[in-house]
């Protein structure tokens, strides 16, 4: 799987727009909250694909952290 993914790619995965778009936003949020200030900017639309396997919880995308 990819390093990073926008919401084209959750798209592909199967979620409607606005949900993969809403993922991508706490994705970015939560990155902030950790320390990373780069993800606080509007025009930032790949997050690490870990990111958002920590929201969504699919297992194919919590195995590249191995």
């Amino acid at each position: 799987m990819k390093q990073v993914m926008d919401y084209q790619d959750l798209r592909n995965l199967g979620y409607p727009q606005n949900q993969a778009r809403r993922i991508i936003r706490q994705a970015k949020r939560n990155l902030v909250k950790q320390g990373y200030a780069f993800y606080n900017g509007k025009r930032v639309g790949l997050v690490p694909t870990t990111a958002i396997a920590e929201i969504i919880a699919l297992p194919e995308l919590e195995d590249d952290k191995q």
